[in-house]
């Protein structure tokens, strides 16, 4: 059995934004740590999301100019789903980022028996610093609606200069279909439209390398896109 160690970093908020940040994480302090609990209800979409993901990741490592297969980052990581199910299938080393401690010790659990797991960080995305180690790929699924677009950019900005030669970002959101931006006041978050996210990665001075969208999702939740993302100097 591993002994994974949860590694606390600053979790307050900025200045700003201290209530939208709050209100979200008393909501997810009451989910339960389940795959449904962090599926908002929908766990027997999981099996279908991360064989959509696995397509995605195994085309980037084919690809001449690729990711290594070093390490890799899972951003709101929850209890460790795509950990467990996707990045350590391909990656050696996989940390994961989740701002709920419960989560996390959750996580502990589910993931005892990986030898590929690494660190585990407890801190919101708009705090995370990236201090520690740099990644061939950093997955941020289903979390970033969670951030400003200001703190979306910033956050975006310092992953990309935590990857290693040739990495990627992979962002894998909701997206809405009118162009409009859709707010959930139960959970503060947002959905962006696709032509929003593409502004925001180029504010962030980051590239669409690849773009796929998630197939065999009901009908009646949001269109899912996967976006992998370069720096604009590494094309």
């Amino acid at each position: 059995m591993s002994d994974l160690s949860i590694v606390k970093c600053d979790a307050k908020s900025e200045e700003t934004d201290v209530e939208y940040y709050n209100k979200a994480a008393d909501y997810w302090g009451s989910v339960d740590p389940t795959l449904d609990g962090m599926l908002g209800g929908f766990a027997k979409i999981s099996h279908t999301d991360i064989d959509g993901s696995n397509k995605l990741v195994k085309v980037l490592l084919r690809e001449e100019g690729g990711p290594g297969r070093g390490r890799a980052l899972d951003c709101g990581a929850g209890i460790g789903r795509i950990t467990k199910h996707l990045l350590t299938k391909f990656f050696d080393t996989v940390d994961l980022v989740e701002q709920d401690e419960h989560f996390l010790e959750k996580g502990r659990e589910y993931l005892k028996d990986n030898p590929r797991v690494g660190t585990l960080y407890c801190s919101g995305l708009q705090n995370f610093k990236f201090t520690d180690n740099t990644y061939d790929l950093i997955w941020c699924q289903w979390v970033l609606g969670h951030l400003t677009d200001d703190h979306l950019v910033t956050f975006l900005i310092r992953a990309s200069e935590s990857l290693k030669e040739n990495g990627v970002i992979v962002v894998k959101e909701n997206v809405t279909s009118d162009g409009n931006v859709e707010t959930d006041e139960q959970d503060s978050s947002v959905t962006r439209p696709s032509s929003l996210l593409k502004e925001i990665f180029g504010w962030a001075n980051l590239a669409i390398y690849k773009e796929f969208k998630q197939n065999k999702f009901p009908k009646d939740i949001f269109d899912v896109f996967m976006y992998a993302l370069k720096p604009v100097n590494q094309q």
